[in-house]
């Protein structure tokens, strides 16, 4: 059998930038990726206030514990507050992981779908117009401070989140927008539909 290197390519697990997943007559409409210094900030934050908290009793019973006992600190006392501080490495991970991932965040509105290009390691979703059930914006105290917005699509079996985009409300409409017309023409074609809505 012949093999059709139209659809199928061996080096596909490489090629996962949004130019390479655009269909052959797909178009696309909208591209866009998360600004960067709010995504991070969003990052660092997140736990801020538990962080801060957590740091200060820490860090005031590491001076008892040196002051009380002196240089005959026993390392079980180190390692527990090491582990105590769990919360603070935590922390640091997202802001790490938060950065790393930010290079590979691409988004991408097509007349077709939405695809969604994230993760340390590449994850790609596809959600198809027809699917999509619902889209939300929220534009939280952070995202006004760098003037972004997250949009939530929800459809029939997966979510996705665009986050931190500008002009959120305009991305967010169109989205809605492309949504209704397609939801409009699968249930009345146009040969089908009435001159006039006699309702």
């Amino acid at each position: 059998m012949e093999e059709k290197k139209k659809y199928f390519d061996s080096n596909e697990m490489y090629r996962n930038d949004i130019d390479d997943l655009i269909a052959e007559g797909e178009t696309v409409l909208w591209r866009g990726q998360p600004r960067r210094s709010a995504y991070i900030a969003a990052a660092v934050i997140k736990m801020l206030p538990i962080v801060l908290i957590w740091l200060a009793f820490g860090i005031t019973f590491i001076w008892v514990m040196v002051t009380q006992i002196g240089d005959g600190v026993p390392w079980f006392v180190w390692l527990f507050f090491a582990l105590h501080l769990a919360p603070v490495w935590i922390w640091i991970a997202n802001i790490v992981r938060s950065v790393l991932e930010l290079k590979n965040i691409r988004y991408a509105i097509t007349d077709k779908r939405i695809i969604v290009r994230s993760g340390v390691i590449v994850d790609l979703k596809f959600m198809y117009f027809n699917d999509i059930t619902n889209v939300r914006v929220r534009v939280g105290l952070t995202d006004r401070l760098f003037k972004v917005g997250d949009i939530y699509i929800t459809a029939e079996n997966q979510r996705s989140v665009l986050y931190d985009i500008a002009a959120p409300y305009s991305v967010g409409n169109e989205i809605q927008r492309i949504v209704r017309d397609i939801k409009n023409d699968a249930a009345f074609p146009n040969a089908l539909r009435p001159a006039g809505n006699p309702g």
